[in-house]
């Protein structure tokens, strides 16, 4: 009887000279494999390697399929023991380009605006919440005004609702900048649009007269007294907004990091000035960038930076509970100092000391995570070293430390996988890893960790132990149920959609809980497709209640869309 089994490659594929490996997933011993090509003629045989251990009960071994010696240009399948692999591709850089180019397309469908809540243009402020608990968004009593009309009309809405943070949308339109200065000929022309977009929005956000940095337009739920509701306790169209019935669904409150004039949370400060000066280093129009690096000066001026207490994300802060900040002023003091470089301006070496001090303030205190939203010394290092910092070595140790974080990980993983795929953000993780790979390449030429960055995509593209390319639109077998709206009511794919990916197996104890009235059941039959997989504490679940792991959000779609960017250079 052939033991059961799956292939599981990298449903994208890769570059000619690039290191590649697939995995075989069976209960039984190996068989030898056979690469064929779209037209079945074998290219390349050989023997499994190593057995990498087991993923869960049903699948006692993980075998190691060595594919470096395909170097061909073409479309390809693994066949063994009867087993064939989902279709993957051996190209030149272009092949990342096109999946770069859907996640940009993404970020158009996200865009806010226009027919969507244009009552934002004038909009009321008002003072933080109180909220019921601390693990809550359910709000106490009612919202006090305290200012307004102010216009926060645009940006982009933040997840699968329609909400929006500056403390997200800093960082996602920082990597949009960074992608357009650090890729190549392939980088999508429309990148620079989406990126200039989001830099408008946040433009608004930061009131220079007054020195008020506005965070969040829009509440998460309701108050506990049932006079209002939130914004995810309803499943519509972002259109209906402005018509809707409910005071907050129609006006969408907004909320000020601290009152005017007075010090910001430094992490905020930090990647919001990192944003206008990363703008200011590729806008041709020198005038126009000088503007743009004066604010990103007058905003990182404003950090609080002694008695911080605890960081201002969202509201509440559970939603994004960040920790860690002296990496944001470090990024924000870099990309002040890169601007400054090229701008003439002789305040260079002032933010180039800056970031120094705060790069060396978070390796004595902040270290142990991995490129990602909450963590953000990766990018902030690599243009230190850039800008010119003496502490040079020290920076690249720290990037090599970060590197060893993720690949001593996936020594241990049947699938290599240097991310943690039994908690969030498992997914944007994996591509913060493939990012920092070429990040430290880039500053070091040390290659050594090229291999260990493609594996980490490939992960992320479906060589894992579900198949699933974690990028709707992108592979033979993407995922087909994202906990969106849009797409879910429109019935049109959220393509290029980054979804959050595996998480602890513990959070679907309790099932997925029912569905909104007016949202369309996907998959149609309920059935979960994937539960055979769970395995190591992990489960992923594609289906349109499972907000853990199919929610895609613009964080997770922003470090792919630059770990690819960088590795189409390659």
């Amino acid at each position: 009887m052939q033991p059961s089994g799956h292939i599981r490659v990298d449903q994208v594929g890769f570059a000619p000279g690039e290191a590649k490996h697939a995995y075989l997933m069976t209960s039984g011993k190996p068989a030898g494999f056979t690469v064929v090509d779209s037209r079945g003629r074998p290219v390349l045989k050989g023997t499994a390697g190593r057995d990498l251990g087991a993923w869960n009960a049903a699948y006692a071994h993980v075998y190691d399929l060595d594919l470096t010696g395909l170097k061909r240009p073409g479309s390809y399948r693994i066949k063994s023991g009867g087993l064939t692999s989902a279709e993957f591709a051996i190209a030149p850089s272009p092949l990342l380009a096109l999946p770069a180019s859907k996640i940009v397309t993404f970020f158009g469908g996200q865009r806010d605006g226009g027919r969507r809540h244009s009552t934002d243009k004038a909009a009321d402020v008002y003072d933080w919440p109180v909220f019921t608990g601390p693990d809550t968004d359910q709000i106490k009593g009612e919202l006090t005004k305290v200012g307004g009309p102010v216009d926060v009309e645009g940006g982009w809405f933040d997840a699968g609702d329609y909400l929006k943070f500056t403390h997200i949308l800093a960082y996602v339109d920082t990597l949009m900048w960074a992608a357009r200065r650090d890729g190549g000929r392939f980088t999508d022309p429309r990148l620079r649009s989406e990126a200039e977009h989001g830099l408008k929005y946040l433009d608004k956000m930061w009131d220079g007269k007054s020195k008020t940095l506005y965070i969040q337009v829009g509440v998460g739920a309701g108050n506990a007294e049932g006079t209002f509701v939130g914004d995810h306790d309803i499943w519509r169209l972002p259109e209906s907004d402005d018509s809707s019935a409910e005071k907050y669904i129609r006006n969408r409150p907004v909320f000020r990091a601290a009152p005017p004039g007075e010090p910001i949370s430094p992490n905020l400060a930090g990647r919001t000035a990192a944003a206008f000066a990363l703008a200011a280093q590729v806008e041709p129009d020198r005038r126009r960038a000088r503007a743009w690096l004066d604010q990103a000066a007058e905003i990182y001026a404003m950090a609080k930076t002694t008695d911080v207490g605890p960081l201002v994300t969202s509201l509440p802060h559970a939603f994004y509970p960040e920790s860690v900040w002296r990496d944001d002023m470090e990024l924000g003091g870099a990309e002040l100092a890169l601007a400054a470089q090229r701008l003439g301006d002789p305040r260079a070496a002032q933010w180039l000391a800056q970031a120094s001090h705060w790069a060396q303030e978070y390796i004595a205190n902040d270290t142990g995570d991995t490129l990602n939203l909450y963590d953000v010394s990766a990018l902030a290092h690599t243009d230190l070293i850039r800008a010119g910092a003496a502490m040079k070595d020290a920076l690249a140790a720290d990037l090599k430390a970060q590197l060893e974080i993720g690949a001593s990980r996936a020594a241990k993983d049947p699938f290599r996988a240097g991310a943690r795929y039994d908690q969030f953000d498992s997914v944007p993780h994996a591509f913060g890893l493939a990012a920092t790979s070429r990040l430290y390449r880039s500053v070091t030429g040390d290659r050594s960790y090229d291999a260990f960055g493609t594996q980490q995509r490939g992960w992320a593209f479906g060589a894992n132990p579900w198949g699933v390319s974690f990028v709707q639109g992108v592979g033979d077998n993407s995922i087909a149920c994202p906990h969106y709206q849009i797409a879910n009511l429109t019935g049109r794919p959220a393509t290029g959609a980054v979804v959050n990916g595996p998480n602890a197996a513990s959070l679907f104890d309790d099932g997925l809980g029912g569905h909104f009235e007016e949202m369309a059941k996907c998959p149609a039959d309920g059935v979960d497709r994937y539960e055979e997989f769970t395995g190591r504490g992990s489960r992923f679940v594609d289906d349109v209640r499972s907000w853990q792991a199919s929610e895609p959000a613009d964080d997770f779609a922003a470090i792919a869309l630059y770990a690819l960017t960088l590795m189409a250079r390659d």
